[in-house]
């Protein structure tokens, strides 16, 4: 696929869905079913912990929220993360696991609502949403190596293994930009279609249709290719002193380590950003259009990124597209701090979303291409806990301080700006 916009990558990206018998278009099919599955839950416990309580008591709620959105990870990175690494064909059962557990723990949420087992069902909901995201992380470059190699193989007709240049020759951020494009249009349709089921049958059914999804889910991962003997050896034969190393430095390399701090801090934007317009609009009493506005605007800028993403991929290097997320961020905050209206509010809402679509397939890409596929496991389930603290944090501060919309923006401002200047120059310092 050789991408020149957005348009191409819609196309090629429904190419992969719709072809089923490639490893990579079966996980595309898989992500669609899960993010739909996700989107639903989302809508539940939005109706039930926020829009149906006061502004005062939902604060309370959503801070127990978030904090337990932190705990999921103290079993993920430790326990699971070397368990995704030990086998390749095991990442499949994972992602079947996490797909069936959310499947009873949605139907078991409908009829606890109202109770305190909502809080430990949802626990184990976020438990296993983020295994399947960790686990997909390592499946990536798995599921795309497996396809080279087959169409290699069936070139040259023999077994070879493709060149490194061959492996490289979409790049992991397009595939990644692919699976984040089609995950977001699956999460419009499904929050459009929940939306419409919490307003008119209640949150109960929202989350019975999520577990009929996530049923669909465990099918659809079950069919995941099997990778060749070639791919499950690269996954299971990381050297004793190879995984010595990754203990010693668990960032990895640089261009990793300072990737990881520029995706950390967007995703800290997000989270800030997130609940500082949610709680500005209920205290204003706006209407639930205003948060369907920002939603959708939010989602329509992640799509242009995305085609951003795709377009500049192979003529921008990542590192400049992660110093050009921070600073436009920053500008964009800046710009909505001098302007503290709704509309301001719902169009900086866009402007996130598109630049935080720029910096998470790129830094994905980074950390898919320099680091081990025997440690990838692991690797990504701590980075997930890195940027889920950072994207909590971020959500804290708004939920447990009430910041007016010029406040909450400048200091979005100066804190990106600032971060795109230190990632910016401080990596090719580092680097010289």
């Amino acid at each position: 696929m050789r991408a020149r916009g957005f348009g191409t990558l819609a196309w090629a990206s429904a190419q992969e869905l719709f072809d089923q018998t490639t490893a990579f278009g079966r996980l595309a099919l898989v992500h669609v079913i899960m993010m739909a599955g996700d989107t639903l839950v989302t809508v539940s416990l939005a109706g039930s912990l926020f829009f149906s309580v006061s502004p005062t008591e939902a604060k309370g709620r959503v801070l127990l929220y978030l904090l337990l959105t932190i705990a999921p990870f103290a079993v993920v990175s430790p326990v699971l993360g070397p368990l995704i690494d030990r086998s390749a064909n095991g990442r499949r059962i994972l992602v079947a696991l996490s797909a069936s557990a959310r499947a009873v723990l949605c139907w078991m949420m409908s009829e606890h609502l109202n109770s305190l087992w909502l809080f430990p069902m949802a626990f184990l909901v976020l438990i296993s949403s983020k295994l399947y995201v960790v686990t997909r992380g390592a499946l990536v470059p798995e599921m795309a190596r497996t396809d080279q190699l087959r169409e290699h193989s069936k070139n040259v007709g023999s077994a070879g293994w493709p060149t490194a240049a061959a492996q490289q020759e979409k790049g992991f951020s397009g595939f990644n930009a692919q699976l984040t494009l089609l995950g977001t249009i699956s999460g419009l349709l499904a929050g459009s279609i929940g939306a419409g089921m919490l307003k008119g049958i209640g949150a109960p059914s929202v989350l019975i249709a999520a577990s009929f999804v996530f049923i669909g889910a465990t099918v659809a991962s079950l069919r995941l290719s099997k990778p060749p003997k070639e791919v499950r050896d690269e996954v299971a034969g990381l050297t004793q002193a190879d995984r010595d190393r990754n203990a010693l430095n668990p960032l990895g390399d640089i261009e990793v380590a300072w990737g990881l701090t520029a995706a950390a801090l967007m995703r800290f934007t997000v989270g800030f950003a997130t609940f500082l317009l949610a709680f500005g609009l209920r205290r204003e009493n706006a209407g639930l259009g205003y948060f369907a506005f920002a939603l959708g605007l939010s989602a329509m800028g992640s799509l242009v990124g995305l085609g951003i993403v795709t377009r500049v991929r192979n003529k921008v290097p990542e590192s400049t597209l992660l110093t050009l997320s921070l600073l436009a961020t920053g500008l964009g905050a800046g710009v909505a701090a001098s302007h503290p209206t709704l509309n301001a509010q719902v169009v900086l809402a866009g402007w996130l979303g598109l630049w935080a679509a720029v910096a998470q397939p790129t830094f994905d890409a980074i950390t898919q291409r320099n680091v081990a596929p025997g440690a990838q496991g692991r690797t990504f389930a701590r980075f997930a806990v890195r940027q889920q603290l950072l994207w909590v944090v971020g959500a804290l501060i708004p939920v447990a301080i009430t910041l007016r919309f010029s406040v909450g923006d400048t200091l979005l401002s100066v804190l990106m700006i600032g971060a795109g200047l230190v990632y910016g120059l401080g990596r090719r310092f580092v680097h010289h």
